[in-house]
């Protein structure tokens, strides 16, 4: 049975958030959602990845899949989602050295985020046709992106709150991505089809 282009892009989003139900990102989920301004051209930057390594992946898996050699699938996405992360950097290091600066280290790290890896690996196995394939990178992105928005706009509203010092920081953090990916378990069989 094909699945919907909306459900797929529904249960993406929400009900399989990378992050928030599939724990997939988190490195950059944690280390960049501490400003909205950052939080917001991270997310583009990896749903641009993420679509990109996408379409490259499923015209990829069909390469391999003709002459046999699947065993080429794995590294090749990654060199896919590796060049993806260099015309990013290259773009954003050209036209917006400051935002690629407040990046830092996170920006090249796109390259080992599991969340990008998840959409090629995830959209083979499932065998999605051309169109399922970009709508699930493109919910992909705006749920890693929705999860950096809301994950940034707690942290500074929290700045401008008196937070107990046994859980200031890390501890917080952690404690804020618990307490959104239970809410986001809640919409759990949201997009499941017909």
């Amino acid at each position: 049975m094909s699945e919907s282009l909306s459900s797929i892009f529904v249960g993406t989003l929400l009900a399989n958030n990378f992050v928030l139900a599939m724990f997939l990102g988190l490195c950059p989920f944690l280390g960049v959602s501490a400003r909205l301004n950052t939080a917001l051209p991270m997310g583009a930057a990896t749903t641009f990845v993420m679509v990109v390594a996408s379409l490259c992946a499923f015209a990829l898996n069909w390469l391999v899949t003709q002459f046999h050699m699947e065993f080429l699938r794995l590294i090749s996405y990654i060199v896919i989602i590796a060049s993806a992360v260099q015309l990013v950097e290259m773009f954003l290091k050209k036209n917006s050295p400051t935002l690629f600066r407040a990046l830092g280290i996170y920006l090249p790290l796109i390259t080992t985020n599991c969340a990008v890896l998840g959409v090629a690996l995830f959209q083979t196995a499932r065998e999605y046709n051309f169109l399922q394939a970009l709508t699930f990178a493109t919910a992909g992105g705006a749920g890693f992106t929705l999860a950096l928005l809301l994950m940034a706009g707690l942290r500074e509203r929290l700045n401008f709150s008196t937070v107990p010092k046994v859980v200031q920081g890390t501890a917080l953090s952690l404690m804020l991505a618990g307490l959104l990916s239970l809410a986001f378990m809640g919409f759990a069989g949201l997009g499941a089809g017909e």
